[in-house]
């Protein structure tokens, strides 16, 4: 693999940080707007670049934004809300980056989470409410608290690996939240079943493994028996393909046979991850999101390569294009360089190459072990770009280990 050197880094840093509005948030592209997960995303990167007063600056418009039982709106504007529903797998992943962003050399480390600490203790417990009889999370919320009726494998995937990120910043700072562990546990289960189960649309009921239990989770079963996940059905998006492995929701051989048996349908040899199977569009943050999944899978060799074709959406700047729409690599959409985009390709660089401890988060070791289409990225209609188990399936909290790495 070909890793951006320094200048490359700082370069993509520095454009993000350009693009950051002076009240902190980071809108997906100059004009647009922004959500909770990818602004935290774009923190994330910019924290590999060193860029801490726009980390600092990114998590206080979070802070300021947040409503008060935890949740924050699906989408903002420099001037408010634009759409007002909550997303729990948007509103968990501010554990994920707070967690990252801690583990990198040379920055604020335990003092960021110390920082953030009360409000991601309010968003993770919001996201726990939200977890439906069969384990996995209601993929939308409304402004009234009436749930959507089905789940989101991608976003479940996701959100479990911030309850695990979650109830690892709780274990660093001496606050444990058991809770959030079973909650992790009970999306595994869900997320694993509709996987082996095929995920049918709209999930059918499926038998959970002999001596599988709710108990604990809101709203869950007591004892074994039948749960029943109900999962829309999404496998034409990229991301229901490669999210579970990518959180570590799938390991071991599982994990690798899954990447390799869709690898032909969403991998264009030479530019990159398709979003959607049936659209000629590769896009950069797909890409680079599907390398890790594939480097955690067990797949280093077609990680490597996977990621090095993300470079031909790199523009002088450090920015990076959205996607490209083959076979002539159309620049599309027309015009738009956009910060999850340069993020999740700084990201993936960082795990790849493993340059720090946070890196770890998106790998073999990742937190608490329990081992687009649409413009809404995780959305109800499937969404483009962004947003671990261990082998043996059991739930502990690895990443406690990392205290005091990092600095």
């Amino acid at each position: 693999m070909t890793e951006l050197t320094p200048d490359q880094l700082a370069a993509t840093a520095a454009w993000l940080e350009s693009a950051q509005l002076d009240n902190g948030m980071v809108p997906w592209f100059a004009g647009g707007h922004a959500d909770p997960w990818n602004h935290t995303e774009a923190l994330m990167a910019m924290a590999v670049g060193g860029r801490w007063d726009a980390v600092v600056r990114g998590f206080d418009w979070l802070a300021a934004n947040q409503l008060a039982d935890g949740s924050w709106c699906t989408f903002y504007l420099r001037d408010g809300v634009v759409e007002p529903r909550r997303d729990p797998n948007v509103c968990s992943y501010v554990a994920t980056g707070a967690l990252w962003c801690s583990l990198q050399r040379g920055g604020p480390g335990g003092a960021l989470l110390e920082h953030v600490w009360p409000m991601v203790d309010r968003a993770m417990s919001w996201c726990v409410a939200q977890q439906r009889p069969g384990g996995e999370l209601a993929w939308s919320v409304g402004p009234d608290g009436v749930q959507g009726s089905f789940a989101l494998l991608t976003a479940c995937s996701s959100a479990r690996h911030s309850l695990l990120s979650g109830s690892a910043i709780a274990a660093r700072l001496g606050r444990e939240r058991p809770g959030w562990l079973r909650a992790a546990k009970g999306v595994t289960t869900a997320v694993r079943s509709a996987v082996r189960a095929g995920a049918a649309p709209l999930g059918p009921a499926v038998d959970l493994p002999e001596g599988a239990h709710w108990d604990g989770v809101p709203g869950g079963h007591a004892g074994a028996g039948r749960a029943r996940p109900v999962f829309a059905a999404k496998d034409r998006w990229a991301m229901d393909w490669y999210y579970p492995v990518l959180t570590g929701a799938l390991t071991g051989d599982e994990a690798r046979t899954r990447m390799l048996e869709r690898w032909g349908r969403f991998v264009e040899e030479g530019l990159g991850t398709r979003c959607v199977e049936d659209s000629f569009w590769v896009t950069a943050a797909e890409t680079a999101e599907c390398a890790m999944a594939a480097a955690r899978a067990g797949m280093p060799t077609k990680a490597a390569e996977l990621l090095d074709w993300a470079a031909h959406l790199r523009d002088e700047d450090g920015s990076y294009w959205t996607g490209c729409a083959h076979p002539d690599c159309v620049r599309y959409p027309g015009g738009q360089h956009s910060t999850y985009s340069a993020a999740a390709v700084v990201i993936a660089d960082h795990v790849l190459s493993a340059r720090s401890p946070a890196s770890a988060l998106f790998g073999s070791a990742a937190p608490g072990s329990d081992g687009g289409g649409s413009e809404d990225r995780g959305s109800e209609d499937g969404g483009c770009g962004g947003g671990g188990a261990a082998d043996d399936g059991a739930v502990r909290p690895a990443s406690v280990s990392w205290a005091g790495t990092g600095r």
